[in-house]
């Protein structure tokens, strides 16, 4: 009992809300492996660490003996999915689903044992599903079902239009679960209507009906946001050892240890520790290390861990780095922002004149080097510490 109560408590850890928990436990004690559904729409061609919160609580399903199915959405991708918009979603072509498909193919590996994967696209059985199938489909939920989601709820309320083929989306992501007869299903918070009508179309189809675990949605480096390449707060699994370092170490102290809870494969009774040692006096900076190192590890190697480790406590002079770098996020033009604007709207100095002084007294870092050149632009899409003075710093991505 003991050994299923701690599997049972790292499969819960992170978890928003699980439906129903009870079923959960008398599925997991029936033993045999059970089939653990997660859906990925590749709207985007790489993965960020918001995207690998789903993806480790599958690792951790597969580490308790269960078959994991990553399920790649190209059919629903060329619906769009209309989850949280406030308009209709553009639909993706075909060309471009496939060849985001082939990018998350290569990048989950990473994380996932690929014995205990099947990779599944539901264009296989959708795009052979008969129009009078679909039709039938349909007729096993309801309008006022659908109203009930909270997002098409607002846009049918403030005279929005919604399209017919966005009520198909939650319809395909809830046949998904009959086709591939799911035990569990996983999705962000905000998935929880689409996972809850799977739930309701494997009753309808005579199937014992799915477990639905949501999980919270990421914060991004801004620690408000959740993480998105969009809103430019995001750390990719594919960015330099040395780029993934620097952000991790701009994050907030509260929100470390919401990154440990969902991103890291720790125990929770180490975390624990971890948290009573910062509590008693430990500097926080110091598990932000183990954290930012563990993370760089599992996509690019310990050896390159190690590396952006020592490059970054080399470029703050081993000591000098503040505790804590508020992370910011500024919208730039498409040819940059001089330095010294950029200072200014980072509120790392007080005019631009002040910015120019500063650079030609030679206070003005970038990652920890001087710079001199008071006409620098810096680039969109660029993110890096920024420091004048002794005392004043602030990561600052551009968008």
């Amino acid at each position: 009992m003991e050994q299923f109560a701690d599997i049972l408590a790292e499969l819960m850890r992170g978890t928003d809300e699980v439906l129903v928990q009870a079923e959960l436990e008398q599925k997991l004690k029936k033993g045999g492996g059970l089939r653990i559904k997660a859906g990925f729409d590749p709207t985007a061609p790489d993965l960020h660490l918001g995207h690998t919160v789903l993806i480790n609580k599958m690792r951790q399903f597969q580490e308790a003996g269960h078959q994991v199915i990553f399920l790649i959405g190209d059919f629903t991708g060329l619906i769009g999915d209309p989850t949280g918009k406030s308009a209709t979603r553009p639909a993706l072509t075909e060309e471009q689903v496939q060849t985001n498909a082939v990018t998350y193919k290569e990048q989950i590996f990473k994380i996932l044992d690929p014995d205990r994967t099947e990779i599944a696209f539901n264009s296989t059985w959708m795009g052979a599903m008969r129009p009078a199938e679909m039709i039938r489909l349909a007729a096993k939920h309801t309008v006022a079902r659908m109203l009930e989601r909270d997002d098409f709820n607002k846009r049918y309320k403030a005279g929005q239009p919604i399209a017919i083929h966005e009520f198909l989306y939650p319809l395909v992501q809830g046949y998904d679960s009959v086709a591939l007869r799911a035990d569990v299903e996983l999705g962000g918070t905000d998935q929880k209507f689409n996972l809850l009508v799977g739930r309701e179309l494997q009753r309808q189809y005579g199937q014992e009906q799915q477990v639905v675990m949501t999980m919270p949605l990421l914060e991004g480096l801004d620690g408000v946001n959740k993480m998105s390449k969009s809103l430019g707060n995001y750390i990719g699994i594919t960015d330099a050892p040395s780029d993934m370092f620097g952000k991790i170490m701009s994050i907030s102290d509260v929100l470390m240890w919401r990154y440990f809870e969902l991103l890291s494969f720790r125990p929770l009774t180490e975390i624990a520790r971890y948290k009573a040692a910062v509590a008693a006096g430990s500097n926080p900076r110091d598990t932000k290390f183990l954290l930012a190192e563990e993370i760089i590890g599992r996509f690019h190697g310990q050896a390159a861990a190690r590396s952006a480790r020592e490059a970054f406590i080399a470029r703050f002079q081993k000591g000098a780095l503040p505790e804590e770098v508020e992370a910011l996020v500024l919208d730039v033009g498409p040819d940059g922002v001089p330095i010294a604007n950029l200072l200014k709207d980072a509120g790392l100095v007080s005019s631009t004149s002040d910015a120019l002084r500063m650079i030609r007294q030679g206070a003005v870092r970038i990652d920890g080097e001087r710079i001199e050149d008071r006409s620098l632009v810096i680039a969109r899409g660029e993110s890096a510490v920024f420091q004048v003075g002794k005392h004043r710093f602030a990561r600052v991505t551009l968008r």
